[in-house]
């Protein structure tokens, strides 16, 4: 229908794009090449994952490509001079809520490198506004056309052996969504896990605050959240 124009997936490697992405390959969909845009932000398991479908994707001869921001995350966050309504300062901080300043680098990269092939998009079927947010004549929710739900996809890449698993947890299990592990729209739960089960990545975002009077959740500072769960341990 479109001979001159490719297939292409956009693939975080989290479990709705992935198992897009994997039943695409089983059903052998017209798939030209995958992108993944590297906010060099994500859990390892995201990156083990990537690194076992990339065999995958060479087997069944899918171009691979890799995107990355124009400049580096702690960069954007932390350094970078912003002029703002309360004057210059540095850094746009926590990327997340209204300043998702990561998101807007990652839709636009996307979108200047698909231009207008065809691309297929991992939303689920029970993301209803997600669904109508994004109507394109060159867009495909294979996921919604295949009526699979966020629960049906976990499942199905479970099925196929991915876990994403990151000291000795699955992910998904601590986390309602996998995205950067720095991203402030995760819930106090999520944050909650990440300080009890994945101190690595606490540690990370410690350093992280350390470089910005911003807090990562409401009013809580990654300093003031240790202190309460912390005492809330006690």
């Amino acid at each position: 229908m479109f001979p001159d124009k490719k297939h292409i997936a956009s693939v975080s490697f989290g479990k709705d794009s992935l198992a897009m992405l994997l039943i695409l390959i089983a059903n052998k969909k017209p798939l030209d090449e995958v992108v993944f845009y590297n906010t060099g932000k994500e859990f390892k398991a995201i990156y083990d994952t990537r690194d076992k479908v990339l065999p995958l994707l060479k087997d069944n001869s899918i171009k691979y490509t890799e995107l990355y921001p124009d400049m580096p995350f702690d960069y954007v966050a932390f350094e970078k001079p912003v002029s703002g309504r309360n004057g210059a300062h540095l850094g746009y901080s926590w990327c997340g809520g209204t300043c998702r300043w990561g998101t807007t680098a990652k839709l636009k990269a996307l979108k200047q490198h698909i231009g207008d092939n065809i691309y297929y998009v991992a939303i689920a079927a029970d993301e209803q506004c997600r669904i109508l947010k994004n109507q394109h004549p060159n867009r495909r929710l294979p996921l919604v056309d295949w009526g699979l739900t966020e629960k049906d996809t976990l499942q199905y890449c479970y099925s196929k052996g991915y876990e994403w698993i990151e000291n000795g947890y699955r992910l998904y299990d601590l986390l309602d969504r996998v995205s950067c592990f720095c991203c402030s729209n995760k819930n106090l739960k999520e944050l909650r896990n990440i300080y009890t089960y994945l101190p690595e990545y606490w540690q990370r975002l410690l350093k992280m605050q350390e470089r910005t009077n911003r807090p990562i959740k409401y009013n809580y500072t990654v300093f003031d959240l240790q202190e309460k769960f912390r005492s809330e341990n006690q």
